[in-house]
Order: structure tokens, then sequence, then C-alpha cells
């Protein structure tokens, strides 16, 4: 069966750093999109960031372009979402999904994404 595992969360300050992982098992990670998308606290679901399956193409949600980053491992099958200069607003369960092979839409849209992990939690604070 399909699980998504996220991991790395914690305390951060503001201005500092965290990474987090996605351990992938029960299908052919390679041959995926993947995503992360966050809760804070009394609001909806938000997307946050996707890539491709080969790890070519990355996208970013205009709040957190140029401050995290989002990687892939094929071999190891995990994806990683890097965090820098972490705000107060970016604190949130930090959740990793899977996308159908191709994405018809964009990857913003959450209907695209079939599984999602339980979440790491991230608490940005000073």
């Amino acid at each position: 069966q399909v699980q998504l595992v996220e991991s790395g969360g914690g305390l951060a300050q503001p201005g500092e750093s965290l990474r987090l992982s996605c351990a992938a098992s029960g299908f052919t990670f390679a041959s995926y999109p993947m995503s992360w998308a966050r809760q804070a606290p009394g609001k909806g679901l938000e997307w946050v960031s996707g890539i491709d399956r080969d790890g070519s193409d990355t996208y970013y949600a205009d709040s957190v372009r140029g401050r995290f980053t989002i990687s892939r491992d094929n071999i190891k099958n995990r994806v990683y979402l890097q965090m820098n200069s972490l705000k107060p607003e970016d604190t949130a369960l930090y959740y990793c999904a899977k996308a159908a092979p191709f994405i018809i839409g964009d990857y913003s849209g959450l209907a695209e994404y079939d599984y999602w992990g339980h979440g790491t939690q991230v608490t940005v604070s000073s």
C-alpha cells in the first residue's frame, strides 16, 4: 500500500532553516510527481511546492518562492523541502502528497493528489 511519512519538522526562530523529508513506499516513486502542502491553525490546506518525476522541473507558491527548495532522490524514494529564511507565517502542519503520473492542470490544484502523508509540524516563533 502507498505510504508517505514526513519528518524533519520542529521549532525554529524567524530567519532559521529546516529541512523536511518524506519517505515514500508502495508505488514506483520515480513515475509520479510529488508536492508539499501545509495547513496553518484554523486555515485551509495551502499548496506549497511541487516537483516533476525526474526532478528537472520545480514549482512554488508565491509565498515561499526564493526561500524554499523542493528536491527528490529517486533512489532513496524521498522528497525533500529545504526551508530557509523561515517566517512566523510558515507555521503549519506540512504534508507531502503523491499525484497521478502526469499533472493535468496545475501543481497547485489539490485535486491532482491521490495520497497524503500524516504531516510534520513546523513552528516558527521568536
